[in-house]
């Protein structure tokens, strides 16, 4: 069609309106935060101008800005009605291992038991509710009953378990595992298509209640916050500016984490806090407040639709009798140390473990793995009724104070109530059932502490706050036993003269246990003060706040100490995933220069020119390289520094333009100026791809220390910047080549970054 005209005739600007594509993202690549952040702008200026123009444009910016909260309101309802229905399916079959209601089979033991005539004491034992051995056999006592019971828990935890694994392998590999250390790196900027999309989501619901009834040593808190970042990112696609913009939808799925903490906890204000502190890298002033409003409407939705389970707004409330003493926190103290130690044997324990399973054979058999594990903790956990029992329900029972009525064997003391008030009992000996509990609690304390380690990471859906707390809240109790013997026996030693004298209530073991569950969950996480308002919000006590944060700091100084990371990061860094943590500092005098590709010896730098170049010309370099991008010089010579242009923007494009365009072939010259260039007369049409030209890419010289280089990654989230030197293009820096440079530096391998 252009043989016969002129340059200047065939000029086409093929791109004056937006083609679909241009502008995203290719999987497992990382986003442009500036550019994403500037179109927010460009589109929000826009809607402002047209609203002076029209009522219907001033109704359609008004709809804009409350677009936001009506995304958190839906978050909220739907993460809630999500969490509400996991905890009644996961306590319903958890139950359904031990046995089944005769009065509906849908009733969990608790619910089966409501309408009975028992005493208080005998609860659990209504008429209406039926253990295997009964149903089958008739009767509940003997060996064989026993042995049927224990047959018929080990068997429902391997089906359950192998369920959840199969629909994991078979529908969602994206399902399993916590989720928090990929939400991270998603927030980060990175993207992983399909992580939490509507497949993930359904999937992730079912087997996360079949992994938590199956017994294994994990929790559904973790996995819940990706539970609701599914939900947030699926109502994105609601919004235009969510939709489009993935910026602003990491600023709803920072909200959306926070709900999620919120429903595993009851805990909005920690939920917010959690968001803040571990896993958002974008979280401006109005995402605070939206995202305590999702929180908000999360929490009171899972609390209307479960109101009487664990899902109260106080999960695991406490009331204890005395205040703490300031001698207290010694053994406060020596539990953060204790939690600081777990969490440092447990990262690396387990991080060696995932480590064996991904390089080894191991990994190839997901099915075995989860079929091995269950069976062992099934089989270990029934004799133990502390490890029987669900870990939720274990560390309701250690936070607990003893009371008058409590039938507990760990309440079980010598009965002396002459100086009882109310419900306050004084410190008394221990009886044999204390003493029976205390070493089936060290027991499940072993069990517990090395069945983790082996669990978390297999590929079913797997929490790990639950399991750290019950290990901390294990020790916790024995430490406060202890303690509360000692004073007993020995009230007038030094230590505890002058506040505990012979017969008052000094010692409640179960604040310790409260204090080792904090203690050994920061060890873990690294939390600090998320940690604490979460506690506080789980067990509604405002006033052992500060033990809280003595063990909270010491379990996280002592951790830190062995280790760096958190468990989080620790498998960021395991899974290679281009994570750059914003907390740790980056001293090390090294130059851009010394990380900028190419290096010495290495092909020059590929570029594209931005008037003299072909389709054809373009299209050979995309199908040589593999680079995200490419800069754009005025020439090969000059090397001045024109723009930046995106490798997936270039393809939809010339692939565009070779469809609906007339005249576009091969030989056709892509320009990336104002104006197209002399050519002659008999030249075919020109393709202009100037507007999905970067003219402002971000550059640094090549004297640029790298400490300022890594700050300025992490605090505008780039991908890339250029190098220059008096103007000239040298070469390129990619946020993986300061990943690769970090890890060099600090003697890991570089190598272990696996994605662009």
């Amino acid at each position: 069609n252009g043989g016969g005209m002129n340059g200047t005739s065939t000029m086409m600007d093929f791109l004056e309106e937006p083609l679909p594509g241009v502008g995203t993202y290719e999987d497992f690549n990382t986003i442009d935060w500036v550019r994403e952040k500037s179109r927010d702008r460009d589109r929000h200026r826009e809607i402002t101008s047209r609203s002076k123009e029209s009522t219907w444009a001033l109704l359609h910016s008004v709809s804009d800005a409350f677009s936001g909260w009506l995304l958190m309101l839906l978050i909220g309802l739907l993460a809630g009605s999500l969490a509400g229905l996991i905890d009644i399916s996961a306590h319903w079959m958890t139950d359904l291992k031990e046995g089944v209601c005769l009065a509906g089979f849908w009733f969990n033991h608790e619910h089966c038991c409501w309408k009975s005539n028992t005493t208080f004491t005998d609860r659990d034992k209504c008429p209406e509710w039926k253990s295997w051995s009964q149903l089958i056999l008739g009767h509940g006592e003997g060996a064989f009953a026993y042995i049927l019971n224990y047959f018929m828990y080990v068997v429902w935890a391997l089906l359950f378990s192998l369920l959840a694994v199969l629909l994991v392998k078979g529908f969602a590999p994206y399902a399993c595992g916590s989720g928090i250390p990929e939400i991270k790196t998603i927030l980060s900027g990175f993207i992983i298509r399909g992580y939490l999309g509507k497949w993930t989501l359904i999937i992730k619901t079912i087997t996360l209640v079949l992994a938590v009834s199956s017994g294994l040593s994990l929790g559904k808190e973790g996995p819940l916050v990706h539970v609701a970042c599914c939900c947030g990112n699926i109502l994105c696609h609601l919004f235009t500016k969510y939709r489009k913009n993935e910026a602003k939808r990491r600023e709803v799925l920072s909200a959306a984490a926070a709900a999620g903490v919120s429903v595993a906890f009851g805990a909005p204000i920690g939920g917010v806090l959690f968001s803040l502190e571990e896993v958002s890298y974008y979280f401006p002033l109005k995402t605070l407040w939206r995202s305590f409003f999702a929180a908000l409407v999360a929490a009171f939705t899972l609390r209307s639709i479960n109101p009487f389970g664990n899902s109260r707004l106080v999960l695991f409330y406490v009331e204890f009798h005395m205040p703490w003493h300031l001698l207290e926190l010694v053994p406060f103290i020596l539990l953060g140390i204790f939690g600081g130690l777990w969490g440092a044997f447990f990262i690396r324990s387990n991080i060696a473990w995932c480590r064996r399973r991904k390089t080894t054979k191991l990994g190839k058999y997901p099915v075995l793995e989860v079929f091995v594990v269950t069976a062992l903790t099934a089989v270990l956990a029934f004799p133990n009724e502390y490890t029987r029992m669900s870990t939720s329900e274990l560390i309701s029972e250690l936070f607990n104070d003893c009371g008058i009525l409590d039938s507990s064997k760990l309440c079980e003391y010598v009965n002396d109530f002459n100086s009882t008030k109310g419900d306050d009992l004084p410190d008394r000996a221990a009886g044999p059932g204390v003493y029976t509990a205390m070493w089936q609690l060290a027991l499940a304390l072993i069990m517990k502490v090395f069945i983790t380690i082996f669990t978390f990471g297999m590929k079913v859906p797997s929490g790990l706050f639950i399991p750290s707390m019950a290990v901390g809240a294990i020790a916790g109790r024995l430490l406060g036993v202890a303690m509360e013997q000692l004073a007993y026996y020995h009230h007038d030693w030094a230590i505890f003269s002058g506040w505990c004298s012979q017969g008052a209530d000094c010692i409640t073991p179960g604040l310790y246990a409260m204090v080792g569950a904090a203690a050994c969950l920061g060890g873990v996480t690294r939390m600090t003060v998320s940690l604490v308002v979460i506690m506080f919000e789980l067990t509604g006590g405002l006033e052992y706040i500060v033990p809280l944060m003595a063990a909270a700091m010491t379990s996280k100084w002592v951790a830190d100490a062995i280790g760096r990371e958190g468990i989080y990061d620790a498998h960021i860094r395991l899974n290679g995933y281009p994570f750059l943590e914003a907390k740790e500092e980056f001293s090390h005098k090294t130059l851009a220069m010394d990380v900028m590709r190419p290096r010495r010896n290495d092909p020059p730098l590929t570029v594209i020119t931005q008037d003299s170049m072909t389709v054809e010309d373009v299209e050979s370099i995309i199908n040589e390289t593999t680079y995200s991008g490419y800069p754009v010089v005025v020439s090969r010579e000059s090397q001045r520094l024109v723009g930046f242009v995106l490798r997936r923007d270039l393809i939809i494009s010339i692939e565009n333009a070779r469809k609906k365009q007339d005249g576009i072939v091969s030989t056709s010259v892509i320009y990336f100026t104002d104006h197209s260039p002399p050519l002659p007369p008999s030249s075919p049409s020109m393709l202009k791809l100037r507007s999905i030209l970067d003219l402002s890419p971000f550059t640094v010289t090549d004297q640029t220390p790298m400490e300022i280089v890594v700050d300025i990654f992490r605090k505008l989230g780039l991908r890339q910047c250029l190098v220059t030197h008096n103007g000239k293009l040298l070469g390129i820096i990619t946020k993986k080549d300061v990943l690769k440079h970090i890890a060099q530096l600090a003697n890991q391998d570089p190598d272990s970054i696996l994605f662009n």
